[in-house]
């Protein structure tokens, strides 16, 4: 009888926990990356992080989206698959005009450079060094 009367209060309460453990389960392979994200768009350094990672989790997320094809799983990882290869798009792209924008910046500094000197070494007038 007891149970019963709780039927209202119970039902609600298990479809919230149902929905907030679908919720942590999608989101939380993403929540790491943020401070990551954060920290290298800040500092425009990205040495720390390893793009071999973003490879690994997006042919691991690929493969488990391809596998749903053939054997349905719940919907709450395959959610979670799509959303952690967007975000390992974000990083990976990010890194990149990171690594570039870095890689230019040296070789502005290199060209900027006296013309005598190039990246440290004494260059003679009739050998110029055309790259660092």
């Amino acid at each position: 009888m007891e149970a019963e009367g709780l039927d209202w209060l119970l039902v609600p309460l298990h479809q919230l926990v149902s929905w907030g453990a679908a919720a942590a389960m999608v989101f939380g392979g993403v929540v790491p990356y943020i401070p990551q994200y954060r920290d290298i768009r800040r500092t425009q350094n990205a040495d720390g992080f390893s793009t071999y990672v973003c490879l690994v989790l997006l042919v691991a997320n690929i493969l488990r989206i391809l596998f749903w094809f053939g054997r349905r799983f719940e919907s709450p990882l395959l959610w979670q698959s799509a959303i952690m290869i967007l975000t390992m798009l974000l990083m990976l792209k990010l890194c990149t005009e990171v690594r570039v924008a870095n890689e230019l910046n040296a070789r502005r500094r290199c060209f900027a450079a006296s013309r005598w000197f190039s990246c440290g070494r004494v260059a003679t007038p009739s050998r110029r060094p055309t790259s660092c």
